[in-house]
């Protein structure tokens, strides 16, 4: 992966292998045969078998193994579909921040599951991750903690080997041949077939070896996904428009006509008990200029009054009531100091100053990457209602 793209995200540049090296590549491929780990077959690094979409990468005999350096990008495998079954693959790991990793049942339109390790956490809550990535984009900052990370002491003088199990909405990864899986969990997207994209490490590089895929291994073992405690109390659902650029936001004097503008669409729904994902109606890297929409719900007051509404968002927010603008807010990944994640919750809040009647609460939310989401609640109700338009 590109050390400037987001996590999670996989970029495509084109490859920059010399044609000198492809023809030595090629002199060494034609030496390679198909190898078997167990009933696994391992895909031979072959480049007429694979689509690799990297900086850069060179194939050679490293540690011991038959691998592909693989730098700033990912490789899948050609003519390959895969539903359910076991991927494998051993990685050469450099404790730097990097996400090589796997991605799974991938679809034209970005929805994909994922698995990545991060090297430079070793020990850590959140050594490592599983995440959907939806249109594109990869919530990890919505899908945290131990339901879906797992502390791992990876080592840097060695192999290590990567193994995941999927059956239907189920998953299990496997860290160096463990015998039990340390980590289990319920997929985020309807099962359908998918490629396989195996992710190298950033511009630095890494060197994966020993890629294999089994249809027919899909035992899950000892099942037991992690529990995540909802919020109680948030709004369920709210309605979103369609993008428009964040500098459109500057001038509080065309606020007015901007949001006169908007064309309302789809509604997102609260997941994981803890924000609503924007990007499940709408596609932020589609090409078209934009990365800020309005998620909206409205607020029934039985009397004039002021209420306190807590609320999280990812990554930049414009709080508007009625009309007006009342807060803005930062909460991207590094955005308050080098440690910040920015993961989602009820971190800010606001005095929202209601009017008898009807109240519309708008939140322009804008994303980088790491997950577009909104989410809020009042921790005492009592007096208002609160509903989608």
């Amino acid at each position: 992966m590109n050390e400037l793209a987001p996590e999670g995200f996989v970029r495509h540049p084109c490859s920059i292998v010399s044609s000198g090296m492809k023809q030595n590549l090629i002199i060494t491929l034609a030496l390679l045969g198909l190898a078997s780990i167990g009933n696994a077959q391992v895909i031979p690094l072959d480049t007429a078998l694979w689509e690799i979409n990297a900086q850069s990468y060179v194939l050679e005999t490293y540690k011991g193994q038959q691998a592909i350096y693989l730098q700033g990008g990912s490789m899948s495998p050609k003519e390959v579909t895969f539903l359910n079954g076991t991927i494998e693959f051993d990685i050469y790991l450099k404790e730097e921040a990097a996400f090589p990793g796997v991605n799974f049942r991938s679809v034209d339109s970005g929805d994909m599951e994922q698995f990545y390790l991060r090297p430079h956490l070793p020990g850590k809550p959140d050594a490592n991750q599983a995440a959907p990535a939806v249109k594109g984009v990869t919530p990890w900052q919505l899908y945290f903690g131990p339901k879906y990370s797992f502390p791992y002491d990876y080592k840097y003088d060695d192999w290590t080997h990567v193994k995941i199990v999927v059956n239907g909405d189920k998953a299990q990864v496997y860290m160096d041949y463990s015998e039990k899986p340390h980590l289990s969990w319920v997929l985020f997207h309807p099962a359908q077939p998918g490629q396989v994209v195996f992710r190298g490490g950033g511009a630095s590089g890494m060197h994966l070896a020993n890629m294999s895929i089994n249809h027919n291994e899909y035992e899950l073992l000892d099942f037991k996904p992690g529990i995540r405690e909802p919020i109680e109390g948030l709004v369920p659902a709210w309605q979103v428009s369609d993008m428009f650029e964040e500098k459109l936001l500057a001038d509080p004097a065309s606020l007015q006509q901007l949001i006169a503008e908007r064309k309302w669409g789809g509604t997102i729904k609260v997941e994981e008990g803890a924000a609503a994902n924007i990007s499940r109606v709408q596609t932020l890297y589609d090409g078209s200029p934009g990365e800020t929409v309005l998620a909206r719900i409205i607020i029934q007051s039985e009397k004039d009054q002021v209420k306190l509404f807590h609320f999280g968002y990812s990554d930049r927010v414009v709080a508007i009531l009625n009309g007006q603008p009342i807060y803005r807010g930062n909460n991207r990944w590094h955005s308050r100091d080098y440690r910040y994640l920015g993961t989602v919750g009820l971190f800010d809040a606001i005095y929202l100053n209601l009017k008898k009647g009807e109240n519309t609460l708008l939140m322009a939310v804008s994303e980088d990457f790491g997950g577009w989401l909104i989410t809020g609640k009042f921790d005492h109700p009592d007096g208002v209602i609160v509903r989608e338009p």
